[in-house]
């Protein structure tokens, strides 16, 4: 009976079922208006506020076991956010991450069941070298995740474009994928290969993967 109800309930999400293709056909997904224009806002004055707040970090390779930071393979400062401690505006955000990850669970049966995020800025002349989402001692990271927080009005020649490296029969093609504000990419943490560009103009983002156990 209570399987019967959960099938009466379910209703398809047009948008989750066409990043649930794209994955299947291609490992990545470029969303468009995932959030909503006043949710960008919120979300980037959000980022602003923090990092005025001088509690951001320098990045590091590796995991939390693991890290180091190198200024040569990467130049991002990030905030971790913590979903049991977080404001409105971080709310909002993880509300519509948790109602993707049910659907996900529900319709491809992923097994996610946790989740990591933080703010993520970079200055001016920085970057993230080549490199894959995953660890040698931690392989639980199963889908990467963007959210491109900059201004309107942002444009390639900014730079700071996301390149995702895609073996396509063999051969090595490149996805290049500007960060426009609202602009959400997912793609898969074991297999796709990935760059960030140099920034030309302070790049505003949140970033975090979708995990198994």
């Amino acid at each position: 009976m209570d399987q019967l109800f959960e099938e009466i309930s379910f209703v398809e999400n047009p948008q989750y079922e066409r990043i649930i293709s794209d994955l299947l056909l291609h490992k990545y997904s470029v969303v468009e208006n995932f959030f909503l224009d006043e949710e960008v806002c919120i979300l980037r004055d959000s980022l602003v506020s923090k990092h005025e707040e001088n509690v951001f970090k320098k990045a590091a390779i590796g995991n939390r076991l693991n890290e180091t930071i190198v200024k040569s393979i990467r130049g991002d400062v990030i905030l971790w956010m913590d979903e049991q401690q977080a404001d409105d505006s971080e709310q909002l955000f993880f509300n519509k991450i948790n109602n993707l990850v049910d659907y996900l669970n529900k319709t491809c049966f992923l097994g996610i069941i946790h989740k990591e995020f933080h703010y993520a800025l970079y200055p001016e002349g920085t970057y993230y070298k080549r490199h894959l989402d995953t660890f040698q001692n931690d392989d639980r990271r199963k889908l990467s995740f963007v959210c491109y927080l900059n201004e309107d009005g942002w444009s390639p020649e900014n730079g700071g474009e996301l390149v995702l490296y895609l073996n396509n029969d063999g051969q090595e093609t490149e996805k290049v994928v500007y960060p426009f504000p609202g602009r959400v990419v997912i793609f898969e943490s074991q297999i796709l290969e990935h760059e960030v560009k140099p920034v030309n103009t302070e790049r505003l983002s949140i970033t975090g993967w979708l995990k198994t156990r």
